[in-house]
């Protein structure tokens, strides 16, 4: 059976690889009928895909379902088979099998037509993906795994040339006070549980529905750290809830302060962690030649400055 590769997904792989992205979707079908043989699996279903990863719903021979995922390997994606292996499904999906080499995984089978974002009460949504965190984050990281101090550092290092391209003073302020909040971090010596294994993407759209679990947590991108650089997107994922509650500041801090309990986390730590998930959305924008910032981000990063 030969996979035809969805136009949306080979449209995103230009998008974000101009020069790779073509030539990956052109071998994408040849890397499916590979795996397909090797570890002797039927296709058994409409494929799924995200940015960059194509699923493919499949049978194995022995009758269990799972998923075949592809994706190119990157710096992002080239730790995910080994977070998921730590994790051992504990709060995760299951690794069933992998290759290093292509980044194939052979996964679990979970409900992809149905994430945590179908949860009709936001709060339980987020006390459930909190859950989740809990126990993803007990496990320190694998050898290897890529450190948010060099993540901070990196960050830091792009603050000059990101201001230079922002004209309005209130995000300069802002990128300035986040920056500010990620080096005296940088600074401090590492804590216990400094060093943790952390998802580093875990929003409502990255939990599905499952049958071994009621809901399982998907596509890390792995990272050693604190914990409390795992908060962000947790707050202004469903940000349509939180302006409905007409007091935007006080909806941020009550996700926020639901999350850091719920961890256990030391609440100026993780606030000035969270300030550098802002900051790092930010400079994303600058770089991407946004002259302003999100109003989103902005009003996360004025939010939470009472707690830092």
């Amino acid at each position: 059976m030969r996979i035809t590769v969805p136009e949306a997904l080979a449209a995103s792989h230009l998008r974000h690889e101009e020069d790779a992205g073509p030539a990956w979707t052109a071998a994408l079908p040849a890397l499916a009928g590979r795996f397909l043989d090797e570890w002797d699996l039927r296709p058994d279903g409409e494929p799924r895909h995200g940015i960059v990863a194509l699923v493919l719903p499949v049978v194995r021979a022995d009758g269990t379902r799972a998923a075949l995922k592809l994706q190119p390997v990157t710096e992002e994606t080239a730790g995910e088979a080994v977070a998921l292996r730590a994790w051992a499904g504990d709060g995760s999906v299951l690794l069933l099998e992998s290759d290093p080499h292509t980044g194939t995984m052979l996964l679990e089978r979970l409900d992809g037509g149905r994430s945590l974002s179908a949860e009709p009460d936001v709060m339980r949504a987020l006390e459930i993906l909190t859950g989740l965190l809990r126990r993803l984050v007990r496990r320190p990281a694998p050898e290897g795994t890529r450190g948010l101090d060099e993540v901070a550092r990196r960050m830091l290092d792009r603050v000059d040339p990101a201001l230079a391209r922002l004209p309005r003073e209130r995000d300069r302020h802002w990128v300035r006070h986040c920056a500010g909040a990620v080096a005296e971090l940088a600074a401090e010596p590492a804590p216990p549980g400094g060093d943790r294994l952390l998802h580093w993407d875990l929003h409502y759209d990255n939990v599905l529905a499952a049958e071994r679990e009621p809901w399982l947590a998907i596509d890390p991108k792995p990272l050693a750290g604190d914990p409390g650089f795992e908060l962000l997107p947790a707050l202004w994922n469903r940000w349509d809830e939180v302006v409905a509650t007409g007091d935007v500041a006080r909806a941020v801090l009550r996700r926020f302060d639901l999350m850091v309990d719920g961890l256990g986390l030391d609440r100026r730590r993780a606030a000035g962690w969270t300030l550098g998930r802002v900051l790092q959305n930010c400079l994303w924008e600058a770089e991407g030649g946004e002259d302003e910032l999100s109003e989103v981000m902005l009003a996360v990063a004025e939010a939470l400055w009472v707690r830092w």
